[in-house]
């Protein structure tokens, strides 16, 4: 395994480098990233900005906004937090399979101290029963990125006030506060890595992943990108993680609403808009995860009759559990239709 360390502290250009070695990255070996930033709240590529986020509270702090391309829900992080992404090629991990990817994480997070660290739910790790790092993946071609969240030590008096918590969510987890649900790994780790600095975190981790005592004797791991790369990673920040319509995106006015939570998919939020009995515009929200980008699912629906064996015989056409994983065309179906699933 190789790994590379990010200098940078800003989420948009940590999510481009991330997106850009998943792309150019030609070695056999898996690659570890490693990356801390500044106050950001990032999106899951299926979200509505809108929704998931207490938009006044954001600017008046300056805390950075984008999107990335997985799925999954919103997240905060500031420099308490340890960001890290295992990109493969695409035949070495199996998309969704959250537990074995971060098992290497989970196992030296135990050998730290941490001893009650362990995968659960559809992509998190906890700590005594409370969240501590969220994970989503993404693929394209040959090449996938699993990349998730480490809350070190992170501000969680600022969650309430920056995420907007579904009531799907506070229903199925039966609290009325994301800060009860979630803490920070520090306290549960031994003393000696107890840091001030999420910098001496990241170094120990990485150690403790290679099973070193000195970084120096990883040294030949390590990935160094060229100017090349760089300025590639520049153009990708500025065609997408720091651009305003990739992030907030045009959001029309839909005449129908369809939405719930299941608990091995997350929320689908579908809104549509119809005209003379055909779909004119329809567009799919949500914390899922899947392999496909849900627009082409989008583009296909419209202009179909919005009738439901019209849309089944459409649907026959496609795998819906590509665009949201686990789910099933009759489960669709049953959604645009009223039924509750």
């Amino acid at each position: 395994m190789r790994y590379h360390i990010m200098e940078s502290r800003d989420i948009r250009k940590n999510l481009a480098t991330e997106e850009y070695l998943m792309n150019h990255y030609a070695g056999n070996e898996p690659l570890l990233l490693l990356y801390i930033q500044e106050p950001c709240v990032i999106i899951g590529r299926n979200q509505n900005v809108y929704e998931e986020i207490n938009q006044t509270y954001v600017q008046q702090k300056k805390i950075t906004i984008t999107r990335r391309t997985s799925g999954g829900g919103a997240v905060y992080d500031d420099l308490g937090n340890l960001s890290f992404s295992f990109v493969t090629k695409k035949d070495q991990t199996v998309f969704g399979e959250y537990k074995t990817v971060t098992s290497p994480i989970v196992q030296a997070l135990k050998n730290m101290g941490a001893t009650t660290v362990e995968a659960s739910g559809r992509n998190d790790l906890y700590v005594d029963g409370m969240k501590f790092s969220g994970n989503a993946m993404y693929t394209k071609k040959n090449r996938l990125y699993s990349h998730g969240t480490l809350m070190y030590d992170v501000d969680l008096s600022v969650l309430d006030k920056i995420l907007t918590v579904s009531k799907e969510k506070i229903e199925s987890k039966a609290t009325k506060s994301v800060r009860k649900s979630v803490t920070n790994i520090k306290p549960y780790l031994s003393p000696e890595f107890q840091y001030v600095q999420t910098e001496d975190f990241r170094d120990a981790l990485l150690k403790e992943l290679y099973h070193v005592t000195d970084l120096a004797e990883i040294e030949d791991k390590k990935l160094v990108l060229t100017s090349a790369d760089k300025q590639k990673i520049s153009e990708l920040v500025n065609d997408r993680y720091g651009n305003d319509e990739w992030i907030y995106g045009e959001t029309p006015v839909f005449t129908l609403t369809r939405r719930t939570r299941i608990p091995s998919i997350g929320i689908i939020d579908i809104r549509l808009a119809t005209k003379k009995g055909k779909i004119t515009d329809i567009r799919f929200f949500g914390d899922f995860f899947g392999q496909k980008n849900i627009r082409e699912l989008e583009e296909s629906l419209k202009g179909q009759p919005f009738l439901y064996e019209s849309l089944k015989t459409k649907l026959n056409e496609v795998n819906i559990s590509e665009y949201i994983t686990h789910f099933s065309m009759e489960g669709l179906l049953d959604l645009l239709f009223g039924e509750v699933v």
